[in-house]
């Protein structure tokens, strides 16, 4: 297979590289990064400990890297299709591994906020661009269970970042949640060189205008939101301009693509349906995931007095089920569609949260709280695999990498949202003061994450492609959803 086909993205495995090794090195490299969303959080207090710091900078130790990750998404898709995913993908890996062991080595809290913050730089660079080089290595044919594997990883990462950190803080230190990256990545870069085929997107030139508006913009609309929780509320002067300018530079980044002859985000690409939907239906799901996981992690600390340790154990059921399921659920998306697969995962998810409202109490027992978790755990994993799939299969095979970039960046847009949304339906009903006082507080954000996860569910029935083009995300039984065999490079593709 030609060189320049790999170039223009890959034949049907990758140009002779082996899907297998391409599903294990992109599978735990986006396991790093997404695990580092939330394994910092049973850290807290313990960094406080030794590095001293206010609430609030421990605050920005988590949002440092979401932000990074979240604003820097799509130029890390468009960075690869313009000077080769692979290589991109590798200085990412680099980036993040470097970044790694600064934050272990921080000296203050200041320094660790930093070295955060350029570790969500690196995971922005290593997430879209994973996602699209397993895409292009994989048969088409296989893609569904590939994809489900990487979906089962990228689940396990998000759902076992408070059990991984939990365990390693109370038993090692707090610096080895950041170390165990290092010799991950060492190893990992040169196999992703070996291991990897080269490709490139059909554009030669950045967007730079376009990068640093939606930049900017999601920077201002997750700064405001973080900002709403703190003293002054969403009355505060700060949470208003942020929002305000942050949606006047997002309206701003949609004029400029509409106009722009090489944008970074085609509009045109919102005008398929199947990519809207799994655009929507993903922040939906953030917003509630993201949000229940921030308060039942406290839940279970601090009013139901578990050790960190504790209660991520616990939390097994939930994080397990990723691991477990997804591979089927990535062969069941080849089988009968992804569509089905994603909306009863959503609503399998809806039911937990839903049935966590109706029988939380301060003192349930864990063994009440069971079914919640197992159910949780079955619609993540049902979710995560096809909805990988259902990404790569809307839109053509040129435009995978920033597809992969912007529904990325709209989950990490929805997890921003969600834990704000839900810790201020908190905070307005209830508090920490008395286990009670936690649960009044408790209940109505489930019930508010378990709309959000429904109401993704009812979007995604809408992600149907019906031109038939790049792949069918909403076909019946017995029709795959795998995106295309890639075109025969043009030259500009090969420069």
């Amino acid at each position: 297979m030609s060189t320049d086909k790999a170039a223009a993205g890959g034949g049907a495995a990758g140009a002779g590289k082996s899907p297998g090794v391409a599903i294990l090195i992109t599978g735990l490299t986006a396991f790093m990064a997404g695990l580092d969303n939330l394994v910092v959080v049973t850290a807290l207090p313990t960094i406080r400990e030794e590095l001293g710091g206010s609430l609030e900078q421990l605050e920005w130790t988590v949002n440092a890297y979401t932000l990074s990750f979240a604003v820097l998404m799509m130029f890390g898709a468009a960075l690869g299709d313009r000077f080769g995913r692979r290589r991109v993908f590798i200085g990412g890996l680099l980036l993040f591994t470097a970044a790694s062991a600064a934050a272990a080595m921080a000296p203050g809290i200041e320094e660790l906020i930093a070295a955060r913050a350029v570790q969500g730089a690196g995971a922005a660079v290593i997430m879209p661009l994973s996602l699209t080089l397993l895409t292009a290595a994989v048969p088409a044919a296989k893609r569904g269970a590939a994809l489900g594997i990487y979906g089962a990883l990228n689940g396990l990462a998000i759902a076992g970042g408070p059990l991984v950190g939990g365990v390693v803080v109370e038993h090692v230190s707090w610096q080895w949640i950041f170390w165990i990256n290092v010799p991950v990545g060492l190893l990992l870069a040169p196999f992703a060189l070996r291991g990897l085929a080269e490709s490139r997107g059909p554009n030669n030139s950045l967007d730079l205008p376009g990068t640093f508006l939606v930049s900017l913009g999601i920077f201002g609309l997750i700064y405001g939101l973080i900002r709403a929780n703190g003293e002054g509320g969403w009355s505060d002067s700060q949470v208003v301009v942020s929002l305000v300018a942050g949606a006047v530079l997002v309206v701003a980044f949609v004029l400029w693509e509409r106009r722009t002859r090489a944008p970074m985000l085609p509009m045109s690409m919102f005008r398929n349906r199947a990519f809207s939907a799994v655009n929507a239906g993903g922040m939906l799901m953030s917003v509630g995931m993201f949000g229940v996981v921030f308060l039942i992690t406290q839940f279970m600390q601090t009013i139901q007095g578990m050790s960190p340790t504790e209660a991520g154990v616990k939390m097994l059921a939930w994080t397990a089920m990723p691991l477990l399921v997804a591979p089927f659920a990535g062969i069941m998306s080849d089988r009968i569609g992804g569509r089905p697969v994603v909306a009863f995962g959503l609503a399998l998810m809806a039911a937990a949260f839903a049935y966590w409202a109706l029988i939380m109490t301060p003192d349930v027992s864990y063994v009440v709280q069971l079914p919640g978790f197992l159910l949780g755990g079955v619609g993540i994993a049902c979710f995560f695999a096809p909805l990988l799939n259902l990404t790569m299969s809307s839109v053509e095979v040129s435009e995978q990498g920033i597809a992969s970039g912007s529904t990325s960046a709209t989950r990490e847009l929805g997890a921003a949202l969600g834990v704000a949304a839900l810790a201020s339906v908190f905070t307005h009903n209830g508090g920490y003061a008395s286990g009670q006082d936690f649960v009044d507080g408790f209940v109505p954000a489930l019930w508010v994450g378990a709309a959000a996860v429904a109401l993704a569910a009812v979007v995604m029935l809408f992600a149907t492609r019906p031109d038939g083009a790049g792949g069918h995300p909403g076909a019946g039984p017995g029709k795959a959803e795998s995106a295309p065999e890639a075109p025969e490079p043009t030259a500009s593709a090969t420069r």
